[in-house]
């Protein structure tokens, strides 16, 4: 009945917020009615894990609300052949979401606890192509790059040059610049140069370790 309730949920998340937030790709739309949300949020949260809004899983670290993180995913343009880095995974909602959408995601998490726990829940759902690093978040994982996409959960200041050196070439780093509200930010690697395109204005909760990081350099 419980599991019901909340494939229910998900569901009615995909048609109330993905939907009319224009997020048209069905994989996507697929891969966030599959992974149980609420098993990634502390378990007094759970009867609001679908709710349209940022829910704080620990310190600094949130779930970005669905509408967003579906738009953030589009904006990607994620493919099932891609090798995937996600920033500050957390709890690790966000590298499962990406690991039904590509082929491997390496997730770094600053926070050994967070670290332990992703790894746990992750491990639990048979996500075997998504692997959680401890690291710092501004200099991702260059053992395993490069990578075609970078997701950052939350927004920065600047993207920072450490990590867009770690896209392969036509890679695309997806982050939210600013706040109040911010810009989804696509940046593109063509060679050595980064071309960044504003996709939307979008809201999310501040990435600490990242409000300051290294500027841009164009």
């Amino acid at each position: 009945m419980i599991a019901e309730k909340y494939a229910e949920a998900r569901r009615h998340m995909v048609l109330s917020q993905l939907r009319p937030n224009r997020v048209t790709d069905d994989r996507i739309a697929d891969a966030m009615e599959t992974v149980p949300r609420e098993e990634f949020v502390p378990r007094n949260l759970r009867g609001v894990a679908y709710l349209d809004e940022d829910l704080e899983v620990a310190g600094g670290r949130y779930l970005i609300e669905p509408r967003v993180f579906g738009r953030l995913l589009q904006e990607a343009a994620v493919a099932p052949t891609d090798i995937v880095l996600d920033i500050a995974c957390g709890t690790g909602y966000s590298a499962a979401v990406l690991g039904q959408l590509a082929q491997a995601v390496v997730a770094v998490e600053s926070d050994a606890e967070l670290v332990a726990q992703a790894s746990e829940t992750l491990t639990r759902l048979e996500c075997d192509n998504v692997a959680v690093i401890e690291g710092a978040l501004d200099k991702g994982n260059v053992k395993q790059g490069p990578y075609n996409v970078i997701h950052i959960n939350g927004s920065i200041s600047t993207a920072p040059q450490s990590l867009l050196d770690q896209l392969a070439e036509d890679g695309r780093l997806i982050c939210v610049l600013g706040t109040n509200p911010g810009v989804a930010t696509v940046y593109r690697r063509r060679g050595e140069s980064f071309f960044p395109r504003a996709a939307f204005d979008a809201s999310v909760p501040p990435l600490p370790e990242l409000t300051r990081a290294a500027a841009f350099k164009f």
